[in-house]
């Protein structure tokens, strides 16, 4: 069974268990809500809504609120010295669908647990010490041999590169 809902202006063809990215809507990180705009409900059946399906509607689970790339405007009007530079970022909703009700029913399925990171399970010896943990120290870098030392270098006697002259110095001059 899918659906096409309508949301932010956009149409999304969903099923359950889709992630997708849509439009900021208000609802806390994990938390179900329902999408109520739902054009078409299909299946063996499918039915068309004019414009909505009437009694129909998409619970989702919210998993995130983040913001979208970066868009930068970037307008310039050529040798008039004009240019102006605008950015900004959409602010998205992330949304895994859990299921497609008909007949003004209500959601049944409820928001997944989080996972939990595991927790290292106590020694089964009886110390009542806890062992140290032993951090392994990272194998020291090789030194890098340096550009300079790679390159021989010129013998002191070896003819060096004349001064520069001095410029002229301003104001009068010494001809007529």
């Amino acid at each position: 069974m899918f659906a096409v809902i309508k949301t932010g202006g956009r149409q999304y063809r969903v099923v359950p268990d889709d992630v997708l990215e849509i439009g900021k809507i208000a609802g806390d990180v994990g938390t179900i809500v329902q999408l109520g705009e739902v054009l078409l409900v299909g299946g063996d059946q499918p039915v068309l809504g004019a414009p909505t399906v009437a009694g129909a509607s998409v619970a989702a689970e919210v998993l995130q609120h983040k913001r979208g790339p970066k868009v930068i405007s970037f307008k310039k009007r050529r040798r008039k010295n004009s240019r102006r530079k605008r950015g900004y970022r959409d602010e998205i909703t992330v949304l895994r669908i859990t299921e497609i009700l008909t007949n003004d029913n209500k959601p049944t399925i409820g928001p997944r647990p989080k996972r939990e990171k595991p927790v290292a399970a106590a020694p089964a010896g009886g110390d009542d010490e806890a062992p140290k943990a032993v951090k392994k120290k990272a194998p020291a870098k090789k030194a890098v041999a340096k550009k300079a030392a790679a390159k021989p270098r010129a013998k002191p006697d070896a003819k060096k590169k004349a001064p520069a002259k001095k410029a002229a110095a301003k104001g009068k001059s010494g001809k007529k």
